[in-house]
């Protein structure tokens, strides 16, 4: 079935500006009823809902963030902690790649990125000193107070890299990233070594938000092993799983139109574990 008779596509859409955008740019959380929607949580939700590059609205929306992506001054993120040219080039670029990964004005930026890490991680462990030596030459000076700047274990560089890095370098990252007490901004609070106490919770939403972000990367499979088990641990007696009508976020779910029957609920969140387990069991044994 078309994602476009999916009502909560139809909805979106009915929000998309002439543009290509949805207002507003920069605020990953879920809607709410003063701020319907910004360009990052319609991007994020049609992507869940099954849309892609090769969709009308979608290449709107790409060639919006490409031409911010080209212009010589801040146009979608304004803060003055932030280098807002640098923070806002990585946000669209991170957008554009997971939508297309082989386009080239974001690729540029994601491969200034690449280089950062690969120095960061050049001795096999994280070294902040490098990460700074690496940014500043990339980049511009870099204020301690940079917050996601200052920082790589965040959303929008971690959408950033798949495929850009060398084995051991990823292998290096990966092992920082699911150790980093802050878990991924953006995404997750927490250690991502450490599974959720309840599979049904709010917290493991978001969980499998951080293992869905990893998952493009070629060693997650090997890397995520312990949350793979985890993930089939929480299958019930008839192969389903059921998160529980809390992780409701207008974002993830509903994918179906409601909830009001609990099958629908599980169908649900077994088809989105079933993808999840499909990317990371691809390839798990090779080493």
């Amino acid at each position: 079935m078309s994602p476009f008779n999916n009502k909560w596509v139809q909805q979106i859409l009915a929000l998309q500006h002439e543009d290509g955008s949805w207002d507003c740019f920069h605020a990953l959380s879920q809607p709410t009823k003063e701020q319907l929607m910004t360009t990052e949580q319609a991007l994020r939700r049609l992507r869940i809902l099954g849309l892609t590059k090769d969709d009308e609205p979608i290449a709107r929306a790409l060639s919006y963030m490409e031409h911010n992506l080209l212009q010589p001054h801040p146009t979608v993120f304004h803060e003055k902690k932030h280098n807002s040219k640098t923070y806002g080039d990585l946000m669209l670029a991170a957008w554009i790649r997971l939508f297309d990964s082989n386009n080239n004005a974001a690729l540029s930026i994601a491969k200034k990125w690449a280089k950062v890490i690969t120095c960061t991680f050049q001795s096999g462990e994280y070294s902040h000193t490098e990460y700074v030596a690496a940014y500043e030459s990339e980049f511009t000076k870099l204020n301690p107070k940079a917050g996601c700047l200052a920082d790589f274990v965040v959303f929008y560089q971690l959408a950033l890299l798949p495929g850009l890095l060398s084995r051991k370098i990823e292998s290096s990252m990966l092992d920082y990233v699911l150790i980093h007490p802050r878990g991924i901004v953006y995404i997750y609070n927490s250690r991502l070594d450490t599974l959720p106490e309840q599979f049904a919770s709010r917290k493991a939403n978001g969980y499998l938000s951080a293992l869905e972000l990893l998952s493009d990367y070629s060693l997650a499979p090997k890397k995520l092993r312990f949350a793979v088990d985890w993930l089939k641990n929480q299958q019930d007696e008839n192969g389903l799983w059921d998160m529980g009508s809390v992780v409701k976020d207008g974002i993830h779910f509903p994918l179906s139109y409601s909830w009001r029957k609990v099958e629908d609920r599980k169908r649900d969140c077994t088809s989105r574990v079933i993808r999840l387990l499909d990317k990371l069991e691809v390839g798990r044994y090779d080493e």
